[in-house]
């Protein structure tokens, strides 16, 4: 009954939500433009089972995926799990020792990215829109590998301590240096990636994880340490989609250069 309940506030809540974007599309349709929407009946319908959808998202948030990532942080994080994984009984812990929760994020960012909604969506648009030169699969793999290693050392910041700007100056850095080499078909796909790849799914995981490990790591902040992950998952897949058009600007240079050999 509670979980009924629930369902109902949040369901409300969205409609609550989503009242004023319907509102202001129906008067600006018929207030500037100046006609009526056609199949109106349709667009309603659509806005109900969107509400109806975005409630039931967020009970799945608060009931699963939230519960998830604090869990499986406070597992991989248990002194008496890491020291039995490493070998030893008694001991101070380095970053060394919390290798599977460096694992599990890397795993979780892959898995959590080739799931997302909006990324395959980007994916199947850019593969039409380029007459096929950009793969979907392609794509999303380079994407899913972004954001896998941007978790993973986001996971690493936290379990040491260094300060967030650091890493995230160094990675735009690197991003500068790309964008002024790479093909220019790929940059601005690249950039939009790193934010499709931070959407519905990614999202609430990585922010648990990283409140779950913040809070079980001493010495750390569920504040100060435990948000900044979802900004590893925007910047390392505009890193891994400009590598992906370099390499394969490459290959096709190669290619070009093995048939002229041929001839």
């Amino acid at each position: 009954m509670e979980l009924v309940v629930d369902t109902l506030k949040f369901i409300g809540g969205s409609a609550l939500d989503v009242l004023p974007i319907a509102a202001f599309l129906f008067i600006f349709q018929w207030l500037v433009i100046g006609e009526k929407m056609s199949n109106y009946r349709q667009i309603v319908v659509g806005f109900i089972f969107v509400v109806i959808g975005l409630g039931l998202f967020l009970v799945g948030l608060e009931q699963t995926l939230f519960p998830l990532g604090r869990l499986m942080a406070e597992q991989l994080t248990d002194p008496g799990f890491l020291f039995e994984s490493v070998g030893r009984v008694s001991s101070e812990l380095t970053w060394q020792d919390y290798y599977w929760v460096y694992l599990f994020a890397a795993t979780i960012g892959f898995s959590t990215a080739m799931a997302e909604p909006s990324l395959i969506a980007v994916s199947i648009k850019a593969n039409s829109v380029s007459g096929g030169a950009i793969g979907i699969v392609g794509l999303r793999v380079a994407v899913a590998i972004g954001v896998g290693v941007g978790v993973s050392l986001g996971c690493y910041r936290i379990i040491t301590g260094l300060p967030l700007h650091y890493f995230i100056a160094a990675g735009y850095l690197v991003v500068i240096v790309q964008t002024m080499t790479a093909p220019k078909l790929i940059i601005p796909l690249a950039f939009d990636s790193g934010g499709v790849s931070t959407s519905t799914v990614t999202v609430p995981l990585v922010t648990a994880l990283g409140l779950g490990l913040a809070e079980r790591v001493p010495g750390r902040s569920a504040l100060i340490d435990g948000f900044g992950l979802v900004a590893f998952a925007c910047l390392f897949p505009i890193i891994a989609v400009l590598t992906y058009g370099q390499l394969s600007a490459l290959r096709d240079r190669r290619s070009k250069s093995a048939s002229r050999k041929q001839e």
